[in-house]
């Protein structure tokens, strides 16, 4: 049975293109940003967009994975590094809130890899306080195939009470970043993915008659790798089921 998917911080839908590759189903998403938005709009015309995050209450469908990359710009060593409790990387709190209200079975979080100094410690109390377990890695887009490094850490959490299992990260054996060139190069049904990514000669600024130019290269920018989200979100699928339980 497919799983169902709530986006938050959709931004251009990185995440919500590698999960449903992976065989699952987004049924709304989170984005305030109009050229995002209207990207997501393009793409999935039929899933609603809830927009600013606090706004999302209890009231919206219950999805049963909850994925998001929220802001790192006070996380990132190219900011001013105010760390999670900064004006935009502070949006966690609200992040962990919705976590509470809609009690998914999954979370997937995205985030630059100074998250471990700069607030990692802060998403894994949040969410143990809420009853999720948690694994996670920096995994960079050269491990499938890109021809760059852009190193992010990577979390999954499951809820602990609705699972028998130590957890869906271990039981997929997915972090091991060593096997990550192998084993996606040997997965036929990923070859395709390493034809994908040809570096473009220029990437400038501003190129005359092409419209939207800087906020096609911001939103790709902030975009996640949805290629890295497909294997999560197959790890996912591949994992012996959750015991029914309360949640």
């Amino acid at each position: 049975m497919s799983l169902t998917v709530g986006s938050l911080f959709s931004g251009i839908g990185g995440f919500d293109l590698g999960l449903e590759r992976a065989g699952m189903r987004v049924i709304w998403q989170s984005e305030i940003d109009p050229y995002a938005s209207a990207v997501l709009k393009k793409h999935w015309p039929h899933v609603p967009n809830h927009g600013d995050i606090r706004t999302i209450t209890a009231a919206v469908e219950r999805p049963d994975v909850l994925c998001g990359g929220f802001p790192c710009q006070d996380i990132s060593n190219a900011g001013k590094r105010a760390g999670i409790d900064g004006e935009r990387s502070g949006l966690w709190s609200e992040f962990a809130r919705v976590i509470g209200e809609l009690r998914p079975d999954y979370v997937l979080v995205e985030n630059v890899a100074a998250l471990l100094g700069r607030g990692l410690e802060r998403v894994l109390g949040d969410l143990a306080a809420l009853g999720f377990d948690a694994e996670w890695h920096c995994i960079p887009a050269s491990a499938v195939g890109a021809p760059h490094r852009r190193d992010r850490i990577w979390l999954v959490a499951d809820y602990q009470s609705r699972n028998s299992r130590t957890d869906v990260a271990d039981t997929a054996q997915f972090w091991r970043v060593e096997c990550w060139g192998q084993q996606f190069r040997g997965d036929g049904a990923a070859q395709r993915y390493l034809h994908h990514w040809q570096p473009e000669p220029d990437l400038g600024r501003v190129a005359h008659g092409i419209p939207a130019r800087v906020d096609r290269l911001r939103c790709l920018g902030n975009a996640i790798v949805p290629q890295i989200a497909e294997i999560i979100g197959r790890a996912i699928l591949n994992s012996p089921p959750l015991p029914q339980g309360d949640g």
